[in-house]
């Protein structure tokens, strides 16, 4: 399968990332379900893709509830009949040093960022299981597999999907399911992740690294259809996604 006629979710589908990955999949074929917490942004989206001439859904989705996601995978089937591929889009990234104690800025990320993925996880692998095919692709960043100072906590959460996606791949390998991974880790990439840090020095740091080299979420959308586009028999499972003027 090609991504033509692919039933695709997205999480964090709101802006950014998901919302890039949103509009090409639909632009190339894809039926896409949208989950984010702002439904009225998720909305205008799906509106916008249907518009011009695609295929899309939403619902209002909260990854820190699995009752939510598993909603938005029901969805996906009662609208489009199946889903072949989930992506794990949703995160924030409220950095800062370990010294500072934002103890819930921590409990957020790990919340949003892994169990979030988890939820999404555990929401498609039964039918995944069962049809014996279908993707997830999860975003990571280049936190998950460098340390950075200041991202001690959000790199832990990001280099845990890392490891969960490789663990889903070779069980999904051994067990004869056919599921497929992909692992996402960008870097300087303009979104509205900035906008969740809260500690004011390493807000000024981020901002003024992705003032000079940051580049379009639509850069990760790109790999994200070309991850998809594969045959099934093809598993490009790590992806890393940097501007080329970052060092």
């Amino acid at each position: 399968m090609s991504v033509e006629s692919k039933v695709v979710i997205i999480t964090g589908a709101s802006s950014g990332i998901g919302e890039a990955s949103a509009k090409l999949l639909a632009k190339n074929g894809a039926k896409l379900v949208l989950g984010a917490r702002r439904t009225e942004r998720i909305k205008e989206i799906a509106d916008q893709i249907i518009k011009a001439g695609g295929q899309a859904t939403y619902r209002s989705t909260d990854v820190t509830k699995p009752a939510e996601v598993k909603a938005l995978v029901q969805l996906a089937k009662n609208q489009f009949g199946r889903v072949d591929v989930i992506f794990n889009n949703a995160g924030i990234m409220p950095s800062s040093p370990i010294s500072a104690l934002h103890v819930d800025e921590w409990n957020a990320m790990i919340d949003i960022n892994l169990k979030g993925v988890l939820n999404g996880v555990a929401a498609v692998m039964p039918d995944f299981t069962s049809q014996k095919h279908g993707q997830i692709i999860t975003a990571s960043s280049v936190a998950g597999i460098k340390s950075f100072p200041g991202a001690g906590v959000y790199g832990a959460t990001k280099f845990a999907v890392r490891n969960l996606m490789e663990v889903i791949r070779m069980e999904s390998a051994q067990e004869g399911t056919n599921i497929r991974t992909a692992t996402l880790y960008p870097a300087a990439i303009n979104t509205e992740l900035l906008h969740t840090i809260t500690d004011e020095k390493t807000r000024a740091g981020m901002d003024s690294l992705y003032n000079s080299v940051g580049i379009s979420p639509q850069a990760v959308a790109r790999v994200v259809n070309f991850a998809i586009d594969q045959p099934e028999d093809v598993n490009v499972n790590e992806f890393t996604v940097y501007p080329t003027k970052q060092a």
